[in-house]
């Protein structure tokens, strides 16, 4: 349920051109819709959907695919696509990919960040969130913040490969360190390039860890303590290889006037 949806059913109601049975037939599974996925030890297993969500906090509830039987993640997703506005699912196989997009051909995919979404209607890009990333190697979780802030609204410009072994390439991203409202940084080894962008700027910078890196960067530990104790101030944290966490906070921040 949107807040477009919903004000039109409001209005519906209004002007008597929508009954209140109706009305309540669809606000049926609202806020939350059960989603059954058949038994388990302790008697039926049950999704719950958060259809307030959008209401809440401007976007659907995010299905991460990661750790879900492919007959759930299926089930939960086909319900999800009975609600109006845009839809994301985050860390997908390319086999997921392959067999959601046969059974589900209204979702688009985007292999290099692992999501298939549904862009929410009438999505019309504003402000600016810049999203850049340290190595190639961090290029799918730099992918994931990307979509994830264009989907809530926010116009996205990329800016890869520009770590600090090789620091003159982030010079040519200088327009876009200008002009960002918030920019979302991804590194991996040892975190670097986060510091060096927050010293760059005015606006916050959201920090991302990517789990790349050789034995001592412990997949992704190093980069996020080095990040964690930054000495830019405008620097903030989040998880390692977490994307979508990173590109919904610039997104809402990008929202901010």
């Amino acid at each position: 349920m949107t807040p477009e949806s919903l004000e039109l059913l409001l209005q519906g109601v209004a002007r008597g051109a929508l009954t209140i049975p109706e009305a309540l037939r669809r606000l049926k599974h609202f806020p939350v819709r059960e989603v059954a996925l058949g038994d388990g030890e302790g008697g039926a297993v049950t999704a719950r959907l958060d259809t307030h969500r959008a209401l809440r906090q401007g976007f659907p509830e995010v299905i991460l695919a990661e750790g879900k039987k492919y007959s759930h993640l299926r089930a939960i997703v086909e319900q999800a696509l009975l609600h109006d506005g845009g839809l994301l699912i985050t860390r997908l196989s390319s086999k997921r990919m392959d067999r959601l997009g046969e059974a589900l051909p209204q979702l688009q995919v985007n292999r290099q960040a692992s999501c298939m979404y549904r862009e929410p209607p009438g999505l019309s890009p504003q402000g600016l969130v810049g999203v850049l990333c340290a190595g190639a190697s961090d290029i799918g979780v730099a992918e994931e913040a990307a979509l994830t802030a264009r989907l809530l609204g926010a116009r996205v410009q990329t800016h890869y490969d520009a770590g600090v072994a090789g620091l003159h390439r982030l010079l040519a991203a200088g327009e876009l360190l200008r002009q960002a409202r918030v920019l979302v940084v991804a590194a991996g080894m040892e975190g670097a390039l986060p510091t060096v962008v927050g010293g760059l700027v005015s606006c916050p910078v959201i920090a991302v860890p990517t789990s790349k890196g050789y034995g001592a960067a412990f997949g992704g530990v190093t980069a996020l303590l080095g990040m964690l104790n930054s000495c830019a101030a405008n620097v903030s944290v989040v998880n390692i290889d977490n994307g979508f966490g990173a590109g919904f906070s610039a997104g809402l921040i990008n929202r901010l006037e």
